[in-house]
């Protein structure tokens, strides 16, 4: 099982007619749906309410076969985030006070996982708000030995009370990362010097870290990875709807297409050629273009290159 770590909520996204409506959301919430879309064993570890919105967000999990065992249920309310669309791009407002996501704690947390689960994801706005920050940098610490560590930082800075601990956080959590993907938005952030990305890319090589995919928007993605193989794919050209979701189903599309072909390990991921990870990237991308072409973040069912 892949185990997904980290926020679900409803994104509110205004229709034709400027009026908002609930869609299930929230970046590693998405990710796991687009993973268990594709049939691979999935779950998501996430504070969710009894509410309503609640109560929608366990349905979409259980129609596209996301194990719910992890579910921390509470009468808490689901966070809120109402999105505005300028051209198809899309800017958030977030309602997060007081929720069941963001007042997990470790005491929520499992005392242990399954040897089953052979990697976790983690990212989203989860890894930028207490107290459940804290409590995701406790699952990772607690649950990573022998298992494969995705993170993808996907920063909001808005969303962000304290950037000082938010950084020494993040720090510590992608020193924990076998594979890190980030976008350029993200990686400047993060490092705000005039070097050129690429170069920011590769430096976040070395400790656990064997591969770093950033993403460049409307220019595609680059791989680069510790033994010195690089590799680029451009976007596939489609009709964008908006871009909502993108981003997690490219996570999505990474994990599955190296769960798929039995490199979701230790070894595997240290290995990866040339032509593995132009594959990987292939379909990661091409997963995350046919996403936008629909309202929302809809994953595709069973999705093939075509």
């Amino acid at each position: 099982m892949i185990l997904c770590c980290g926020e679900a909520l409803i994104d509110m996204i205004p229709n034709a007619d400027g009026a908002f409506a609930p869609h299930t959301g929230g970046a590693i919430f998405n990710t796991a749906i687009g993973i268990g879309r594709q049939g691979a064993t999935v779950g998501l570890l996430s504070g969710i309410s009894n509410d309503v919105f609640g109560d929608l967000l366990s349905e979409k999990l259980e129609k596209s076969q996301v194990a719910k065992q992890y579910l921390i249920r509470s009468d808490r309310p689901t966070t809120l985030a109402f999105v505005k669309l300028v051209d198809g791009k899309a800017s958030y407002a977030f309602y997060d006070e007081n929720t069941a996501g963001r007042m997990i704690a470790d005491k929520d947390l499992p005392d242990h996982l399954p040897k089953g689960i052979k990697a976790l994801f983690f990212g989203g706005i989860s890894l930028a708000v207490e107290p459940c920050a804290d409590t995701y940098l406790s699952a990772l610490k607690q649950y990573s030995r022998n298992r494969i560590i995705m993170v993808d930082p996907n920063i909001r800075p808005s969303f962000i009370e304290d950037e000082s601990r938010y950084r020494d956080r993040m720090r510590n959590i992608l020193d924990c990362a076998d594979i890190i993907k980030i976008s350029d938005e993200d990686l400047d952030w993060l490092d705000g010097s005039k070097r050129d990305r690429d170069t920011k890319a590769e430096e976040m090589l070395g400790n656990k870290t064997k591969l770093v995919c950033l993403t460049l928007g409307g220019d595609g993605v680059k791989a680069f990875h510790e033994n010195g193989v690089q590799c680029a794919v451009r976007a596939p050209k489609k009709d964008v709807v908006d871009t909502v979701g993108a981003g997690d189903a490219f996570n999505a599309g990474v994990l599955t297409h190296l769960d798929r072909n039995h490199i979701l390990t230790a070894h595997g991921v240290a290995s990866l050629s040339e032509n593995d990870l132009s594959a990987m990237l292939e379909f990661a991308s091409h997963f995350a273009a046919d996403t936008v072409t629909r309202a929302g973040s809809d994953p595709a069912w069973h999705f093939e290159i075509r």
